[in-house]
């Protein structure tokens, strides 16, 4: 049985420019515009570009762990840009023998049963160290919120993996809360240059 391709920086650019990139203005959630709007959800959605997406995550993952000297039990981050991607890395971790799993940070609080920001919850524990995944990072307010709800739940995040940062300050917004943030792109990776 055939396991995929091998996971590929470049193929997944490839995916994010012909599914995610437009080139185009558009108004940031943070009152500015854009040359260009990426919607990475189309690219996570895709089968391919979550293929390459979870195992290329995954990857950062360990590399942060690696850094920090220890295993993280789950990843996840702000609905609904997150949500594909912390499936897809948590379904490339079983590939490895590992099991990290995914949660959803909720917007708002449940209006039932729980009532909890974090769905996922039960794989868990109290403490568990985990990752905050984010899409693209403009501002960083969406992870910082993100990361609120996560400490609010008693868990501990020990760094943030972004696809894109827009190096529009947001990277440096997050840095100051002393995590560690990797990002798999850059803004200048993309066509932004409109002349042939």
């Amino acid at each position: 049985m055939s396991v995929g391709p091998a996971p590929s920086r470049a193929r997944l650019l490839e995916l994010l420019v012909e599914r995610s990139f437009q080139r185009r203005t558009v108004t940031l959630s943070a009152g500015g515009t854009s040359s260009f709007y990426l919607d990475c959800k189309q690219t996570a959605l895709h089968a391919e570009g979550a293929w390459h997406l979870g195992h290329l995550l995954y990857a950062a993952v360990c590399e942060l762990e690696a850094a920090a000297g220890l295993q993280c039990i789950g990843v996840g981050g702000m609905t609904l840009g997150a949500d594909p991607l912390a499936t897809a890395t948590s379904l490339a971790s079983v590939r490895t023998g590992r099991n990290l799993h995914a949660f959803i940070v909720r917007k708002e609080k449940k209006g039932h049963g729980t009532g909890a920001y974090v769905e996922g919850r039960a794989n868990l524990p109290d403490g568990s160290p985990v990752i905050l995944l984010e899409d693209v990072v403009t501002t960083g307010n969406a992870t910082l919120m993100a990361l609120e709800r996560v400490l609010e739940e008693r868990l501990v995040p020990v760094g943030i993996v972004a696809i894109v940062d827009r190096l529009a300050g947001g990277v440096a917004a997050l840095q100051r809360t002393g995590l560690p943030v990797t990002c798999l792109y850059t803004a200048d990776d993309f066509p932004l240059d409109s002349t042939p």
